[in-house]
């Protein structure tokens, strides 16, 4: 298993996929992030045999909560599309061959799938409430990023939904 932390969360993915925290690759962020303020990437990216690349978005508000709970789907779509929009540059300009690699694989997948995996406390309390609906967030990402990914997920460690990793907490 390959094991990557995404703000306190381990993700496990199978040895034989393509993975990558994007956002601390070498290309993103020392020259694809100064064409404009504001480009943001999402946390994962990863491959697997079939060819499907997941874009993985994660949010772990089980100690601080999010204070607008609003504007959550429209954050990971602009996150998916700047990540998108850095694969082709990448896998021309970056000079990380596991950059290259990552952004081939990517470019080369015949599907596309986005996950936001949504953390929140366990229990609906005064003091920490769930403040966050997933169906809401899962359809906001479903209407606004429908010609990538028609069917987005929006999960958490205790309902994965099938997906071939693991995730746990440290």
């Amino acid at each position: 298993m390959q094991r990557f932390n995404v703000d306190g969360l381990n993700f496990d993915f199978p040895d034989d996929w393509l993975v990558s925290k994007y956002d601390d690759r070498s290309f993103y962020r020392n020259q694809f992030i100064t064409i404009k303020n504001g480009i943001k990437s999402l946390d994962l990216l990863a491959v697997d045999l079939n060819k499907t690349a997941w874009l993985i978005e994660v949010k772990d508000y089980r100690l601080h909560p999010r204070t607008k709970p609003s504007e959550l789907g429209i954050e990971v779509a602009h996150k998916v599309f700047d990540t998108l929009a850095a694969i082709i540059p990448a896998k021309i300009h970056a000079t990380d061959p596991d950059e290259k690699q990552l952004a081939r694989a990517v470019s080369a997948s015949r599907k596309l799938r986005v996950v936001l995996h949504l953390e929140q406390p366990a229990k609906h309390s005064k003091l920490r409430p769930r403040a966050i609906n997933p169906v809401d967030v899962q359809q906001k990402i479903r209407q606004l990023l429908k010609p990538v990914d028609a069917h987005p997920l929006v999960v958490e460690m205790g309902s994965m939904n099938g997906l071939e990793w693991n995730v746990g907490s440290e």
